[in-house]
């Protein structure tokens, strides 16, 4: 049975990163889908968590997000699979275009393409940002609901750094944790 998992999850997560341009955010939309709405192997308060960990953790998103679904699903073994899948592809096609960049950099018809697909990537991240956030509303947790847009006012019209705002609410999220468990156990 692991076996087919990790067969599984390399294939998928082969298949999304070489299919997925525009960057770790992107990808992140592709992962719930797959994982979650597609395959049903975690939930999507599951996958939040995980894309939070990522996000907050050093390097590419799109490894991160491997690495911590990876681990979730099947320990050190998925995550040796997934980052394998996620690491992949955009190896060899950026050994290809490093060898073709002189070409693709003065090609009319690759530049067009490339700005079509900023248009697409934008497209994605805001379903992305759709997605994500309209999780947050529907727990009506209005502490989550008011860190987000805390975050967003700070970053877009403050420009706050980002490093700022993740430590910040992961201060916050600390804090609430310990608080609800100390409930629990008061509870108890």
């Amino acid at each position: 049975m692991k076996i087919k998992i990790l067969k599984k999850l390399f294939i998928s997560t082969l298949y999304l990163s070489t299919f997925t341009f525009g960057g770790g955010y992107v990808i992140v939309t592709l992962l719930k889908n797959k994982f979650v709405d597609e395959l049903h192997w975690i939930n999507e308060e599951e996958m939040l968590d995980l894309v939070a960990i990522a996000q907050s953790s050093p390097g590419a998103i799109a490894v991160n997000g491997a690495i911590v679904v990876g681990y979730k699903l099947a320990g050190f073994w998925g995550v040796m699979c997934a980052v394998f899948g996620a690491i992949i592809p955009p190896f060899i096609i950026l050994t290809l275009v490093s060898f073709f960049y002189q070409a693709f950099k003065s090609n009319f018809i690759i530049q067009s393409m490339l700005s079509g697909m900023k248009a697409g990537v934008g497209a994605v991240i805001v379903s992305v940002v759709y997605d994500m956030g309209s999780s947050i509303v529907k727990t009506k947790d209005f502490i989550l609901f008011s860190i987000m847009a805390i975050a967003f006012i700070a970053n877009y019209f403050f420009h706050v750094n980002v490093i700022y705002i993740i430590l910040s609410v992961a201060i916050i999220g600390a804090i609430r944790t310990i608080k609800r468990e100390h409930g629990r156990k008061t509870l108890s």
